[in-house]
């Protein structure tokens, strides 16, 4: 049974993935950070770990992306998960008694509506299911919580609404992380990371070799170069298997067209149209 590393607590929504992937054959290990998860991999306490990397509603997860580039890791699965969020109470509290509602910040965002609507202080926490378990262990009058039902049942906290994201369309996407390079799937992704030449029309250039070989984009993304201000690295996720010969020569260009380009992993993932409500 493999050990699988999640950001989190007993709870999170990042343990109800793990699950949903592995479902009973794998032993979900919780970690404080994204460091700890990271490290946890590459020491070998456990064999994968899962990091949320984007939110449908919220966007991407800070910092989930600048640990891909400072680790040797290797993608080796996508992971979607529908996630369904709860306000969660002291048992015998009320929604009248609510004041203030804790929780992660990307929690906090992905329910705003239904915060403003009942007039609550959003105020963050380092985790939904922390903020579930911290009140749990220091009940406040006035004070909720937003996390799983699973946060609510190791708890015993009461739920005093449910499903109250913003919009039904609430998924968080994670990647599997592992070593190796995984088996190809029934449909596959390939993530890169690349940093253009210094030069007009440079990113124009990297983006036409994936239309001229008609792989198509499903993310791209660009974020700060740490080590060289004003210069960024671009994220980019695109349909197809490196194994395949037109991505092995889209991966041959782009190494003569950038200034940096790595290689996160190609890997079995989930098809957009195949995610459930």
């Amino acid at each position: 049974m493999p050990k699988v590393a999640y950001q989190g607590i007993p709870g999170a929504n990042s343990e109800i993935a793990v699950h949903q992937h592995f479902g009973d054959a794998a032993q979900p290990v919780p970690c404080q950070d994204l460091n700890h998860l990271f490290n946890a991999l590459q020491n070998g306490t456990v064999e994968y770990s899962l990091l949320p990397v984007e939110n449908a509603l919220a966007g991407s997860v800070a910092g989930a992306y600048e640990m891909l580039l400072d680790h040797d890791v290797r993608i080796q699965a996508e992971v979607i998960l529908h996630v369904r969020h709860n306000l969660l109470a002291s048992p015998g509290a009320t929604m009248q008694d609510i004041q203030q509602v804790r929780s992660h910040p990307q929690a906090l965002m992905q329910c705003k509506r239904f915060l403003e609507r009942n007039n609550f202080e959003p105020f963050g926490w380092y985790d939904t299911a922390g903020a579930a378990q911290d009140l749990a262990k220091s009940p406040e009058p006035g004070v909720a919580a937003i996390a799983s039902r699973l946060a609510g049942e190791l708890y015993k906290l009461d739920v005093l609404a449910q499903e109250i994201e913003d919009a039904p369309f609430n998924y968080t996407r994670f990647l599997l992380l592992g070593h190796g390079d995984p088996p190809p799937g029934e449909y596959n992704k390939t993530s890169i990371i690349f940093a253009t030449r210094n030069r007009p029309a440079a990113l124009y250039e990297c983006l036409g070799e994936f239309a001229q070989r008609d792989l198509n984009l499903t993310k791209i993304e660009s974020r700060p170069r740490r080590n060289r201000p004003w210069e960024p690295l671009f994220y980019l996720d695109f349909e197809g298997h490196w194994q395949e010969q037109r991505c092995q020569e889209l991966l041959m260009q782009l190494l003569q067209l950038t200034s940096f380009l790595k290689l996160l992993g190609s890997y079995p993932a989930v098809r957009s149209g195949t995610v459930g409500m």
